[in-house]
Formats: structure tokens, sequence, C-alpha cells
């Protein structure tokens, strides 16, 4: 579901799927992190995300900080 997601995001918006990707799991990161405990691993499940970057806030295994700075790369900020 989730790599659907994505290119349903690419398509309505005019982007590449790498940052439709991106942008898709910023959000899913963020909904995560607003939704009461447990439900996350819920939300992951049914997004089949279970080794997506949404699942790992550790900056070395690509967490939400590796993919905001991703994200400020492609728009033109700090690499």
């Amino acid at each position: 579901m989730l790599n659907d997601i994505i290119k349903a995001v690419a398509k309505k918006a005019g982007i590449s799927e790498s940052v439709s990707q991106i942008a898709v799991n910023v959000v899913v990161s963020m909904l995560k992190d607003k939704l009461p405990a447990g439900l996350g691993t819920q939300l992951d499940s049914m997004l089949g995300a279970g080794t997506s970057a949404t699942t790992s806030k550790k900056k070395s295994e690509g967490g939400l900080d590796d993919i905001l700075g991703g994200l400020g790369g492609l728009l033109g900020g700090k690499k």
C-alpha cells in the first residue's frame, strides 16, 4: 500500500517517485509521532512499511533527520 501512495503522490504532484517517497515517509513519520502508543506499529502493518525509513528514528538507520535532510537538499537547502 505504501508504494501505491508513493506512486499516486508522484503522479498527482508531478514529481519523481524518489522525491515522493521522501515526502510520504516524512508524513508517515510525523503521523506515527502524533498517534497514541502502539498505533504506529499498526500503521506500519497497514502500509506495509515495516522496513522503511519511517520505522527508525536513529540517524544512522535513515530516520527522520536523514529524510528531512534529504528533502532539504532536493529543495536547494543545505546538504
